[in-house]
C-alpha cells in the first residue's frame, strides 16, 4: 500500500521503519526538506519528499507534526491522494510545553477536530498516546495474550477501518473510541494516554476519562 507520512520525528520515524519493513511503499516528509531525510531513507527504503508531495497516490496519510505547525502545512496537502484516503492525526495539544494557546481548543473543540478543520479533510485520531518505541518493540501477532491495544477515534467508518487494519498489521489491537468529538477520551492527561494495556484495559481507561482538562494541559 502507498502511505504518506508527514513528520519524521519519533512517531513518524518509527512508523516509517515499521511500515517499510512490512512492505508498504512509504513517502516521508518533514519541515526541513527531503535532503535532511537521507539517513532515514537509506535505513528504510522510504522515499523522502516535500510535504506537498507526501500524499500523492497514498491510500493512508499520517500527519504527525506539532499542533502549532498544522496551520503551516501546504494548502492542497491531500491533492493527488487516492480516492477515499484515510488521514491519521497523531497530534496532541501541549499549550504550556510547546504549542501556545489555541483558542478553539481551549473553548472545547477536540484537538483532532481542530486539525481536521485546518487541513480541510476528515481525520482519524490514532497513535497520539502511544510511546514511539512501542511501535518498534511491542507489536505482537493477532490473538497474542495481553496484546497492546490502541484507541482510535473518527467519523468515517471506512477510513477508521482502514486505520484499524493497518494498526493490526503493525501488531496491535484497537479499541473504537467513537466519533471525533469523543476523541477527548484519548487526549493528554486521560487514563488511556500512554497506557500500554490490552483491549480490556483500554476500554476501562476510556470509560474513566473526563473531558475537563487538568491545569497542566491548559494554556
Amino acid at each position: 500500500m502507498k502511505i504518506g507520512i508527514i513528520g519524521a520525528g519519533n512517531i513518524g520515524g518509527n512508523l516509517t521503519r515499521r511500515l517499510t519493513a512490512l512492505g508498504h511503499e512509504v513517502s516521508v516528509a518533514n519541515s526541513r526538506g527531503p535532503e535532511t531525510l537521507t539517513a532515514l531513507a537509506e535505513e528504510t527504503g522510504a522515499t523522502p519528499v516535500t510535504a506537498s508531495e507526501a500524499a500523492r497516490d497514498a491510500r493512508i496519510v499520517v500527519v504527525t507534526v506539532p499542533l502549532k505547525a498544522v496551520p503551516d502545512l501546504p494548502s492542497g496537502l491531500l491533492d493527488g491522494a487516492a480516492d477515499g484516503v484515510a488521514v491519521i492525526d497523531t497530534g496532541n495539544y501541549y499549550p504550556q510545553q510547546r504549542d501556545g494557546r489555541i483558542a478553539a481548543i481551549e473553548d472545547g473543540l477536540t484537538e483532532s477536530r481542530w486539525t481536521e478543520q485546518q487541513i480541510g479533510h476528515p481525520v482519524i485520531k490514532a497513535f497520539n498516546g502511544t510511546y514511539a518505541q512501542d511501535i518498534l518493540d511491542r507489536g505482537r501477532p493477532q490473538g497474542s495474550p495481553g496484546r497492546q491495544a490502541l484507541p482510535v477515534a473518527g467519523d468515517d467508518a471506512a477510513a477508521k477501518q482502514a486505520v484499524r487494519d493497518l494498526i493490526d498489521e503493525l501488531g496491535f489491537d484497537t479499541v473504537d473510541t467513537g466519533g471525533l468529538d469523543e476523541s477527548w477520551r484519548q487526549q493528554p492527561g486521560t487514563p488511556v494516554y500512554g497506557n500500554q494495556g490490552d483491549a480490556d484495559a483500554i476500554v476501562k481507561a476510556l470509560a474513566e476519562a473526563s473531558p475537563e482538562r487538568t491545569a497542566e494541559w491548559r494554556a
